[in-house]
This record gives C-alpha cells, structure tokens and sequence, in this order.
C-alpha cells in the first residue's frame, strides 16, 4: 500500500510540474507584504527565517538561503511558481508531510514567495 501512496504523491508532482509551464509568471509578489504575513501566518513556530521577529522554530527546515536552493521540499525545482504552489497547498502536492495547508491566497502565496526568493 505504501507504494501506492508514493505513486500517488509522484502522479501529483508531476501533475502540477506540467502544470506550472502553462502558468502566469508568478515571481512578482511583494516581498515587503510576504514578510508581513510570514510573521502573522506562525511560519517562524516551524521554521527558523532570516528576517522574521520570532521565527525561531526547529519542526521544519531553516528558510535561510531559501532563494540559492535548487530544490523545494526534496522533490519541486525551486521556481516562483512551484514555491508559490508548495504555500498554497503543501499536502496537494506531497500528501502526508509535515507542512501544513495554511489556507493562503495565491497573491499571499506570490508575497512570501518573494521574500522567500531574495534570501539568497
């Protein structure tokens, strides 16, 4: 069964990396804003962010250096659109990891991936 799962999670990678080619370019968020609702969504309870008042946390993975990474999450390519899509729906994407689905609007999802982007 677990095999099943990690088809099933691949089949939606690959759904929404095929996806992303069609999309609008996403990287013009404001990264002012994104900082803002980084601090108000909790984002520094999981992960430590350069920047952040707080942002402190140890669940998840450090968000230093996030702009320079290739890779996001271990399995997207590391674009505006696919960062933007993993903050709107981290479970879509890899069902079962430890990020939870914040409810984030597309323009909010296009903010923090812009403060995301210039750590570099």
């Amino acid at each position: 069964m677990s095999r099943l799962i990690a088809i099933a999670a691949f089949g939606a990678i690959v759904a929404v990396q095929t996806a992303t080619a069609a999309d609008a370019d996403i990287g013009s968020g404001d990264a002012q804003r994104g900082a803002q609702l980084i601090a108000h969504s909790g984002c520094g309870s999981c992960h430590a962010i350069r920047g952040i008042a707080n942002a402190h946390g140890l669940v998840g993975p450090p968000l230093d250096n996030m702009g320079a990474r290739t890779i996001i999450a271990g399995v997207l390519p590391n674009t505006p659109d696919n960062m933007t899509l993993w903050l709107e729906a981290p479970q879509r994407i890899l069902p079962g990891n430890a990020m939870p689905n914040l409810g984030l609007s597309a323009d909010d999802a296009a903010d923090i991936t812009a403060y995301l982007e210039a750590l570099k």
